[in-house]
């Protein structure tokens, strides 16, 4: 008799925004040879030998505080053109799945637990999905709206910070894809230090900050002193719904604009607006204003241009990360991995130019094959 199938759990934060559906729906899609894994690095010749778990043996759950059913949400993807249209019915069965496995989240308004009692509750969730599926562990992986940065001295924890507690006292490796606090809290100091548990993070870089980590480089190495940088942001979805506050925008842009600072060793001039236009739905354009000094102070300007969907350039490194740090979890890995700083704009240490990211993280996938 042949040895049961391994399976591993993916629990999002936030699951049944654009990023979870769109990465559960994705892959059950590629899983099923519909459509290729374009998007994601863990399908290329380099990881073949790393030992991640398949795509077939993901089971997806998660927190969220919404109520709209998986596969009604990936209808209205498919209508505003995120997702292929007939891919929600094709994957229906996926989608419903995951779909049952959805736990309410919180805490929601005039709702009385204490974090103490949010954390366990979470944290019992997880505990029960790993258990019922039979599963050999479970990533924790917040794709939720991005929250204000707390304010100083508030007694209570953020949300994205109960979530992060609630993973760790699960035993659940844990990834926070957003700007949001998460581990990176005082309060969690002390457990993070002693879970031995691999972690990483945080704020994925998907667009505009993908081709900023690619082009600020290229400025240091052509001794281009750069005068001012600037940007602007359209979006809409619940993405631009959730940045048109203030304090999600501000913990939005500090990752946008340290992603320079670390490169170029200060801050340029300029700063990065998002406006929320909702009319765009997911979809994003994001303008980018370089002004620079050529040789004999020539005044020099590169301007671009970057337009799509967030939600589909998230969903495939989401599903390489929760593979990513499974197969670590796996391996007997703990803390924090700088070796996947190649997918964060804030990432747990390691260099901020991409090109170096990558290379780290090509030398992590040895790593993981077990190469000496």
């Amino acid at each position: 008799m042949s040895a049961p199938a391994v399976r591993t759990g993916v629990w999002f934060i936030g699951a049944r925004g654009s990023v979870a559906t769109t990465a559960t729906a994705g892959c059950a899609a590629v899983a099923a040879g519909l459509h290729p894994a374009a998007g994601m690095v863990t399908e290329t010749p380099p990881f073949t030998e790393s030992g991640l778990p398949a795509l077939t043996s993901l089971v997806f759950g998660g927190h969220d505080t919404a109520g709209c059913p998986l596969p009604k949400r990936a209808e209205a993807l498919a209508a505003g053109g995120v997702l292929p249209h007939d891919l929600p019915s094709a994957v229906h069965a996926e989608l419903a799945a995951a779909d049952a496995e959805i736990r309410p989240g919180g805490p929601l308004p005039g709702d009385t637990r204490d974090d103490e009692e949010l954390i366990t509750a979470f944290a019992a969730d997880l505990t029960d999905f790993g258990d019922r599926n039979g599963l050999a562990r479970t990533v924790v992986i917040n794709v939720a709206s991005t929250e204000p940065v707390p304010a100083p001295g508030d007694p209570r924890l953020p949300a994205s910070s109960l979530y992060a507690a609630a993973a760790l006292r699960a035993d659940c490796p844990y990834i926070n894809f957003t700007p949001s606090t998460g581990l990176r809290t005082p309060a969690l100091q002390d457990a993070v230090a002693a879970c031995g548990l691999p972690h990483a993070g945080r704020d994925g870089k998907t667009g505009q900050t993908l081709l900023r980590s690619v082009l600020a480089p290229m400025f240091v190495q052509r001794a281009l002193p750069v005068r001012a940088w600037s940007g602007t942001n359209l979006l809409g979805g619940g993405d631009g719904a959730a940045l048109a506050d203030p304090g999600a925008a501000a913990a939005k842009n500090a990752g946008k604009e340290r992603v320079l600072a670390d490169t170029l060793g200060a801050a340029p001039e300029g700063e990065v607006h998002i406006d929320d236009v909702p009319a765009l739905g997911d979809w994003k354009t994001a303008w980018d204003h370089i002004a620079f000094d050529g040789f004999l102070g020539a005044r020099m300007v590169l301007q671009t241009t970057w337009q799509g969907c967030d939600s589909a350039l998230a969903a495939p490194l989401v599903l390489d990360l929760a593979r990513l740090v499974a197969r670590a979890h796996e391996q007997g890995m703990s803390g924090p991995l700088p070796q996947l700083g190649f997918y964060f704009k804030d990432p747990d240490g390691g260099p901020a130019a991409l090109f170096e990211q990558y290379t780290a993280l090509l030398a992590f996938a040895g790593t993981l094959r077990g190469d000496r």
